[in-house]
């Protein structure tokens, strides 16, 4: 059996019990010739001749062969038979025939074989000598107990082994489930990563891009000049966005965040919103700012900019406020404004589609916020405006950048 964990040991004993049956056939053929048995003698030589070729064409054949291998235990025993009645000195070669009958036939034939052939052994033993001595019944009766005893040992050692075998291919194939799983989980997780940067970055960017353009169309016959500052304020958002798809690319900080600190950074971005929009945009910063980690300001830019974007084109808002705020354990951005508003609770905290948006962005903020602790609220109602508001608590002192 390839898959038996024992077939070491398998192929040991099975050594073992050829080598015995060699053993006493030669001290049998010795001791026939020596008494000038030449009949028996040749008998023996020929049993030995079946046995020998019934292990070389079992180790040719490694599947198992139920019908060949108890043809030849038949003849096995056939031929013991005969030589144990012509001769003594044969007897003894019931016992490597035990573990043969052991090892090739189910269990419940192979023990009343085994009962048979000591009860054959004994009466072999009793038919040369006239009578049966204790000891005559013993040799043969504890060779096949130890034999049996040996057989039913491995038997139970192997189904225990069986078990662990198949336990342990369990344990694989979950093991391989929960990599894949694990696997499954990261790349939806990079893919819902990737998905939050591009909404923030190029998606916003875009819009703003499309926004100026079609400003800059509806004034270009009637007020060319500011048809020209509106190309040129494309222009420069597409620059922007260009230069945030790189660093994408990259995985480095937003270029804002890499030449000046947050509030600089957000101050920048409401003064470049205010530039591409109607609507009046203003900056404030409460309380002592604070170094905060990367990934914190990475965030609070992002959540800006996606609320800004979503007040460009849902709210037709005349006023915009971006209010940084730190205190003692925790940062708030607050994002308002004075447009038509919302019902946070219809449609999930969406602002109402007006056919250019997902309803990704207020999604993705709360993401940004959760993933470091935070939270974020919208508060709004029809026609009096919407306040974004994310907060975050602050790290620890030796967390901080």
């Amino acid at each position: 059996m390839p898959n038996d964990p024992f077939s070491p040991a398998v192929r040991l004993l099975g050594w073992a019990v050829h080598g015995t049956f060699l053993v006493l056939l030669a001290i049998a053929l010795v001791r026939t010739l020596h008494d000038g048995e030449a009949g028996a003698a040749a008998g023996g030589f020929a049993l030995g001749v079946l046995y020998a070729g019934g292990v070389v064409w079992a180790g040719r054949h490694r599947t198992p062969r139920p019908i060949p291998a108890r043809l030849w235990l038949a003849l096995l025993t056939a031929g013991w038979a005969g030589l144990a009645l012509a001769s003594p000195d044969f007897v003894w070669l019931a016992f490597p025939l035990f573990f043969l009958y052991l090892h090739l036939l189910p269990l419940p034939a192979a023990l009343p074989g085994v009962v048979l052939l000591t009860a054959a052994a004994v009466a072999a033993v009793a038919w040369h000598g006239g009578g049966v001595t204790l000891a005559e019944v013993l040799g043969p009766s504890i060779g096949a107990s130890v034999a049996t005893l040996m057989a039913l040992a491995y038997r139970a050692l192997y189904r225990e082994s069986e078990q662990r075998r198949r336990l342990i291919e369990d344990l694989v194939r979950t093991r391989e489930k929960l990599l894949g799983a694990e696997a499954d989980a990261a790349r939806l997780t990079e893919r819902e990563r990737l998905a939050r940067e591009i909404h923030d970055t190029l998606a916003q960017g875009m819009s703003s891009i499309i926004l100026l353009l079609r400003a800059a169309r509806r004034d270009l016959d009637t007020d060319r000049g500011a048809a020209l500052g509106r190309l040129a304020e494309a222009e420069q958002a597409a620059a922007e966005n260009l230069e945030e798809a790189r660093n994408f690319v990259r995985a480095l900080a937003p270029p804002a965040l890499q030449r000046s600190s947050l509030p600089d950074a957000l101050r920048r971005l409401t003064e470049s919103a205010a530039a591409r929009s109607a609507a009046r945009i203003r900056f404030e910063v409460s309380g002592s700012p604070a170094e905060l980690p990367v990934d914190y300001e990475v965030a609070l830019l992002r959540i800006a900019q996606g609320a800004l974007g979503n007040a460009a084109r849902h709210s037709g808002a005349e006023n915009v406020g971006v209010t940084l705020t730190y205190l003692d354990d925790m940062v708030v951005l607050d994002v308002y404004d004075d447009g038509r508003g919302f019902d946070p609770a219809a449609g999930g905290g969406r602002p109402p589609e007006d056919g250019a948006g997902t309803g990704y962005g207020l999604r993705t903020m709360r993401d940004r916020a959760r993933a470091l602790g935070g939270a974020l609220t919208v508060e709004s109602a029809p026609r009096e405006g919407t306040a974004v508001v994310a907060t975050l608590p602050l790290p620890e002192g030796e967390e901080r950048r």
